[in-house]
């Protein structure tokens, strides 16, 4: 842990850490950007000029300002991230939560698309030598093999990330350096008359448009891992990061303003760079960039899903940590799902250059909902109203004009972008709203009205004793309350008498790693309440966690858990313990809405890939019931039935 904290400090460890963890989504933009401006048009000056300028403005105010310069403010006790800034917001309006599912369902098929244009841009290099060689095979197996991996951790692969980036980075300032001495005067390109002048008059500028965007759209995965390493070495790293950027794109710039008047015809201006001996070791190191570019967005959708499932947007489902180190997670079927989708962009599109359109959509929809979250946030913070007002006008200007630009691409590869986004999304909706149908549902009663009932059942001896220690998951927020469904569950549906009954609680906070517990006495040595506050980025391992509170509790002398059987007693034997989950089911008795019943149908369903309740919490199904209860929404009265009296 102080190593972590050492990382968040500035420091040459730190920034060179950010190099390899923040920047490898658009570090590798270099690979296509400039390739996917020039497109299939004859090469002109307007267009290397008004390409450069327009690449410039938007690392700079989307990249440098937006994110770098104030986004990066928005931190959560250190984390960043989409769902992150929701946390910080989501108490002043409910609705944030939409755009909140709508920015991480973006994200995650991001992390579809990622890793199958850059690996393929890099490999695509291989064509230099032959022209007809089969990539998709080369590209399949390396994504492959990466997902593959995934589940032995990358703590170990990640220390060595930001030597390998620092590499990367430096090849490419060095390559574009080259070219920029022979020709500084394209610097002019920075003025945005270049950019404007492009944009008004180029036939094609929407299309242009959508494929300068991709040149900075690793900017939400840089807020997205902003845990890693701490906001002052992700600031400084990305001036060295944008200054290496840049000049290599104004090194493709000066390259292709060397062949006006010819086509690219499928070839590369990043390669085109390389001296020819330096070409096998370029790709190479293309490739190994590509790869750390992927692993960073799969890791990055590993720690989104950890936090929606903690916010109750996703399905809860099986999350391994395959090391110590803070961050490192594994989720095997996301894992799954994210490969799923990377064959499938792989097939359906085959090159990098047919990616292009389904790639800028995607991010771009979450840069969109950044906005509006930060818009809240700004708010939260009393930010001066005018202040709020430019921000909004301009990124959100900046965003509609992407947006529209690529959104002209729907038809080229765009359509599966929103299919992914879309399907993600509807899988956020569908959990959430059931969640809230099946809450608004549940009925609390006062639990001091049955303190007197609890007691004597304890030592009511004509009872069977269910357990000597029973312990239940309650939803109920406050102390002086418990579900109904509780009470019917001990007193009615076959009387469960117990030495203590536990009461427990988890309360995920806004905090990413908060972690705390609270013990209420309700009745003396017979009815406690154990109430967790834990982050939405701590693993909840309520076993593990209850065990610990109960034996600090015995130690401080504040409870008895020694067995009351005689035989037990008299060898001070621990009693047992029993955990009992009840399962809420919503009868098909009940008068849904059309809606209502749809959004019930699809949560049914995608129970069938969550985990059990019980997993969920950690709970070592050895020591648990789980009973099924059904929530009654339409009451008895709203039934008309007239009794009649007939012969048999």
């Amino acid at each position: 842990m102080e190593k972590s904290k050492d990382l968040h400090k500035l420091s040459a460890a730190g920034l060179l850490v950010s190099l390899g963890v923040i920047y490898g989504d658009i570090g590798t933009s270099p690979l296509y950007v400039f390739k996917a401006i020039i497109g299939d048009d004859v090469i002109t000056s307007e267009l290397i000029y008004g390409g450069l300028s327009c690449i410039f403005w938007t690392l700079t105010l989307q990249t440098t300002i937006k994110y770098v310069i104030i986004t990066l403010k928005a931190d959560n006790k250190g984390e960043g991230g989409i769902l992150s800034l929701f946390s910080l917001v989501k108490r002043r309006a409910k609705w944030l939560i939409f755009p909140a599912m709508v920015g991480a369902a973006a994200m995650l098929a991001d992390g579809m698309i990622t890793p199958p244009i850059t690996v393929s841009s890099a490999i695509e290099g291989l064509k230099i030598y032959n022209k007809d060689l089969p990539t998709v095979p080369i590209v399949i197996g390396i994504i492959s093999v990466l997902f593959v991996i995934q589940r032995f951790g990358t703590s170990v692969v990640g220390r060595v990330f930001g030597p390998l980036m620092f590499v990367w980075f430096t090849m490419m300032g060095v390559l574009g350096l080259r070219y920029l001495v022979d020709m500084p005067e394209i610097i002019a390109a920075i003025n945005p008359y270049y950019a404007i002048k492009l944009l008004i008059n180029y036939p094609n500028a929407w299309l242009i448009l959508g494929a300068v965007f991709l040149c900075t759209t690793g900017a939400e995965a840089l807020y997205s891992d902003l845990g890693h390493c701490g906001r002052a070495n992700v600031r400084i790293s990305w001036i060295y990061v944008k200054t290496c950027l840049l000049m290599n794109y104004f090194g493709q710039g000066i390259w292709l303003a060397q062949h006006q008047g010819a086509y690219l015809n499928d070839q590369n201006p990043f390669y085109l760079l390389m001296p020819e001996w330096f070409l096998t070791i370029g790709i190479t190191i293309a490739t190994i960039a590509a790869i750390i570019a992927s692993q960073a967005m799969i890791s990055g959708s590993f720690t989104l899903i950890a936090e929606a499932v903690r916010l109750n947007i996703w399905p809860k489902v099986k999350i391994n940590y395959p090391s110590n180190q803070k961050g490192q997670l594994y989720v095997p079927s996301v894992n799954l799902l994210l490969w799923i989708g990377c064959m499938v962009v792989i097939l359906i599109f085959k090159e990098s250059r047919n990616m292009e359109a389904a790639y800028g959509l995607a991010i771009n929809t979450t840069f969109l909902a950044t906005t509006v979250l930060m818009v809240a946030y700004l708010f939260k913070k009393h930010t001066p109203r005018y202040l709020i007002a430019l921000f909004f006008i301009i990124y959100m200007g900046i965003e509609l004009a992407f947006l529209a630009a690529n959104g002209a691409k729907i038809a080229h590869g765009g359509w599966l972008t929103l299919l992914l986004a879309s399907v993600l999304f509807a899988v956020m909706l569908c959990w959430w709203w059931a969640r809230k149908i099946k809450n608004n549902f549940v009925r609390y009663v006062d639990i001091e009205d049955y303190y007197p009932i609890l007691s004597e059942l304890t030592e009511d001896e004509t009872v069977p004793r269910y357990a000597s220690q029973l312990v239940y998951l309650t939803s109920a927020n406050f102390r002086s309350e418990i579900e109904s469904k509780i009470v019917y569950s001990i007193l009615q549906k076959k009387p469960k008498r117990a030495d203590v009954y536990w009461l427990v609680h988890v309360d995920v906070t806004d905090e990413p790693y908060t972690n705390e517990y609270k013990v209420d006495h309700l009745v003396k040595g017979k009815l406690i309440r154990i109430d967790f506050r834990l982050g939405f980025r701590v693993e909840q391992r309520i076993s593990l966690l209850f065990r610990k509170v109960v034996e600090e509790l015995v130690k401080n002398q504040e409870v008895e858990i020694t067995s009351r059987y005689k035989t037990l007693k008299k060898y001070n034997m621990v009693g047992d313990f029993r955990f009992v989950v009840l399962e809420k089911v919503v009868s098909r008795s009940n008068n849904l809405g059309f809606m209502e019943r749809i959004v019930m149908d699809a949560y049914n369903l995608l129970r069938h890939f969550s985990l059990s309740e019980e997993r969920g919490f950690g709970l070592d199904s050895s020591f648990v019931t789980i009973e099924r209860v059904p929530l009654v929404i339409s009451g008895t009265k709203e039934i008309n039935i007239k009794r009649s009296y007939w012969k048999q």
